[in-house]
């Protein structure tokens, strides 16, 4: 669920009308929700309450650091997978204490910092990178948590760009070679054996990957816990948000006239499979969600600037791009696309495309949607996740602004980058 819904003929998040924040700050714009962030975190929580565990958000999905704060003040734990995203955390006020680090490539610089700032646990991604924080942390002096990723080999039947849980995957060690991992580990004197990980896609939307996956390597976690003492098993994140009918999902009325066969993934059905399991581990659980707690709580406003038909199509040409927002044009992601003013009677068949130079800049192909007019506003839902985060300057483009809602305040949480920022730096090199 979440808070954009039309009143009074405009689009609202929360009791801010979109159509005045458009003409106060101009698009393209990012705009969120901090009241279905909370609900998002809470919801999470409370179908866990069964078992002893910590939410660790993945700062990869929004990082914004007001964000970050949102989920600091309900008492997020991070997960976080470079040195700049723990820099976030702690510049919001987070805990580096409350952070997981996870990726394949950890710099010496990352591993340092990251000690140096007392991190949780590396979640770490070979044998290689363990022996590497082994031999830094004895520079040190210290004594790095860690606990090593397992791959447990199974299909989450996600896009091939966001499936991380396969043998063929980049990401953790083979589940057959993990317990020698583990032994071998064992011997080095510079690092804690903390945990276990695992995680096995993003956007999934049945729970049966989940079951699988937990089913097979809690009996790993438990042996390992008898072993060396490990003391949480982390089982990743990945669970699926709405994108399609994403302004319908809003009320709570819609999710409950759904069948259970068509009902999206909540984390009351997760928990419900998972935690009898999990119980039986005996161990703390982490739970690692990004797109879970922020993707539907953010929406991309941009302004049609002109209409083409051509002979085969017809275009609908906006001022927001593929730089601006990338998941379409990168791995065919789907976002609904509503106006803003909410009086459109006629529906055609459109290309919603941005004035970048690239023919995969463009949000939506051969879709039947309501006939806007240029000058009008539109907004892509379920923009809060890998949205922002992923923009560019591509084509030497500003970044849009980003704006946080709450109730019936809208703060300015990053303004609009103007094109003397863009360049200062090789500005000051060009003439020093």
């Amino acid at each position: 669920m979440h808070e954009f819904s039309y009143k009074n003929g405009s689009l609202h998040c929360e009791d801010v009308d979109l159509q005045a924040l458009t003409t106060e700050h101009g698009s393209p714009l990012y705009v969120y929700s901090a009241g279905t962030i909370r609900q998002n975190y809470l919801a999470m929580s409370q179908a866990l309450a069964g078992l002893d565990h910590e939410i660790a958000y993945a700062v990869k999905a929004n990082s914004n650091l007001s964000v970050i704060n949102v989920l600091r003040e309900l008492g997020s734990g991070f997960d976080i997978v470079s040195g700049g995203e723990l820099f976030r955390v702690i510049k919001a006020g987070g805990d580096p204490g409350k952070c997981t680090f996870a990726g394949v490539g950890k710099t010496e610089e990352e591993i340092r910092y990251s000690i140096e700032q007392g991190i949780y646990c590396f979640n770490v991604e070979s044998e290689e990178e363990l022996i590497e924080i082994n031999r830094i942390a004895a520079t040190m002096g210290k004594v790095a948590p860690i606990a090593v990723r397992v791959n447990p080999n199974v299909d989450a039947k996600t896009h091939k760009y966001i499936s991380t849980g396969k043998s063929e995957n980049k990401f953790g060690v083979d589940f057959e070679y993990i317990e020698g991992v583990y032994e071998r580990a064992s011997a080095l004197e510079n690092v804690h054996l903390k945990g276990l990980q695992m995680h096995i896609g993003s956007q999934l939307t049945s729970v049966k990957p989940f079951v699988e996956a937990v089913e097979k390597v809690t009996p790993l976690a438990v042996k390992l816990k008898e072993a060396y003492g490990i003391e949480f098993f982390s089982i990743g994140g990945g669970i699926g948000i709405v994108y399609e009918d994403a302004l319908a999902s809003g009320p709570e009325s819609w999710w409950t006239e759904q069948s259970e066969e068509d009902r999206p993934l909540t984390p009351a059905l997760y928990a419900e499979k998972i935690v009898p399991t999990l119980k039986e581990s005996g161990l703390k659980i982490l739970l690692e969600p990004g797109r879970y707690m922020v993707g539907n709580a953010g929406v991309m406003i941009t302004k049609c600037l002109y209409e083409k038909k051509g002979s085969a199509k017809t275009f609908k040409i906006v001022d927001g791009a593929m730089n601006d927002l990338i998941r379409p044009a990168l791995y065919e992601g789907h976002h609904e696309i509503v106006p803003v003013k909410e009086q459109y009677d006629e529906k055609v068949l459109m290309d919603i495309v941005g004035p970048v130079c690239e023919s995969g800049d463009f949000f939506c192909q051969n879709r039947e949607l309501p006939n806007v007019q240029p000058g009008d506003f539109i907004a892509l839902m379920s923009a809060g996740a890998y949205g922002f985060v992923m923009a560019s300057n591509y084509n030497t483009r500003p970044y849009p602004a980003e704006i946080l809602v709450n109730g019936e305040d809208a703060k300015v949480i990053k303004p609009r980058q103007v094109l003397e920022e863009l360049i200062e730096d090789e500005l000051e090199a060009l003439n020093g």
